[in-house]
């Protein structure tokens, strides 16, 4: 590896400011301290911070020389509601709350690469990194797109990482195209009519409709889409009547998420789920409602972009350790909502081996240290490469 002997310099100061962040992890949009950490953090090395886009969103501005170019760069900050079961010393101090994501390490490492580049400069153009907040359920990057980040920093590409437990560290991933689903939620709601349930044929049991529903919309991913189409279809909630046994309940409810790589896939499952729900609640004599919501979109690498960032990385860790054979993730990104507005790429970082299966949102889960400025050194090497001094 490749790293920069200025960002390993930087070492100790990351591994400090990272386990302080994960001692104390903010929920969605209540990232107070840690936007106040960052914002110190860019004042110390010459940066004056945007501090309030999103409510708590952090933006700061790098320009050299005279050139016209310019990308962001993005960290995440938030962290989840997930009681953390570790016992080192930088362990949460806030029950019920924990850095399950690593956006601590995120976070750590765009600021090494700032500190970085605000001291060289080796580069023409402008750089505009990004500490959005509330990614994990909020859509912060959605919220800072709304309140004008990109018609305040009208960047032409923009760049994100997110650590991957599982690859080893000193890899990465690289996906020319969708490397993230879309996170789409569903409730489907059956109203029939209660009655005893010694006398079932006074009633229409919205209850077994529900059960023949989860198991008919599972033929969706299976028979109404191209197998070459990647989907999710699940059902992850089925709730109807009380706690009595001699009772048929007037009123079922399914709920579950739907994940997939293109809007078109989208459109056609939902459609589908329109039909069925209707067929089976007409086969049971019940009403069926469904209320389908798109949540963030596909994470989709524009390939021109990811391959810059190949070239990048094969620089930094050689060719060996840049992997472009993985799946896509059907986890899901709000990163998405900054690749529609601009184009980009979204990489992987080996975090480890993940012993004992422990992977993201995993109440064991913590950052790996050791990839803390080989990520900064990649974003620095990025923006020394996209926006390099043209010769004289």
């Amino acid at each position: 590896m490749n790293t920069l002997p200025a960002i390993d310099a930087l070492r100790e100061r990351l591994v400090t400011l990272r386990h302080d962040l994960h001692a104390h992890p903010e929920l969605a949009f209540a990232e107070h301290r840690t936007s106040e950490r960052v914002a110190a953090f860019l004042r110390d090395i010459g940066i004056t911070p945007r501090v309030g886009l999103a409510g708590t969103g952090v933006v700061g501005v790098l320009k050299a020389g005279d050139g016209n170019g310019a990308i962001a760069l993005r960290a995440d900050m938030d962290a989840l509601p997930v009681r953390e079961q570790n016992r080192f010393p930088h362990r949460s101090r806030h029950d019920g709350r924990m850095h399950a994501c690593g956006h601590d390490g995120h976070t750590a490492m765009l600021l090494g690469a700032t500190a970085y580049l605000a001291a060289t400069r080796r580069f023409d153009g402008t750089v505009v990194f990004i500490f959005q907040p509330a990614e994990e359920t909020d859509g912060g990057a959605r919220v800072m797109i709304e309140q004008g980040l990109f018609r305040d920093y009208p960047v032409d590409a923009v760049f994100g990482m997110h650590n991957w437990p599982g690859l080893p560290a000193g890899q990465f991933a690289v996906h020319a195209g969708p490397v993230m689903a879309c996170a789409d939620q569903f409730d489907i709601a059956l109203r029939g009519h209660g009655a005893h349930a010694a006398m079932p044929q006074q009633g229409r049991d919205p209850l077994i409709a529900g059960a023949a529903l989860a198991l008919a919309l599972q033929n969706v991913v299976s028979r109404e889409l191209d197998p070459t189409d990647a989907a999710v279809l699940s059902i992850t909630r089925l709730f109807a009547g009380g706690e009595a046994y001699n009772v048929i309940p007037g009123e079922a409810r399914l709920g579950g998420t739907v994940r997939a790589f293109r809007p078109e896939v989208q459109d056609r499952i939902e459609q589908a789920m329109q039909r069925i729900c209707a067929g089976v609640a007409a086969a049971h004599g019940v009403q069926a409602t469904l209320d389908y919501r798109r949540g963030y979109p596909p994470t989709v690498n524009t390939p021109a972009q990811a391959e810059r960032c190949r070239r990048v990385l094969i620089d930094l860790v050689g060719e060996g350790n840049v992997r472009t054979d993985l799946p896509p993730s059907m986890g899901a990104e709000d990163f998405a909502y900054m690749l529609r507005e601009r184009p980009g790429c979204y990489v992987w970082i080996g975090n480890g081996l993940a012993e004992g299966g422990c992977m993201l949102h995993n109440p064991h889960y913590d950052f790996n240290d050791d990839i803390l400025t080989l990520g900064a050194s990649y974003w620095a090497r990025l923006v020394e490469t996209l926006l390099a001094p043209h010769p004289a």
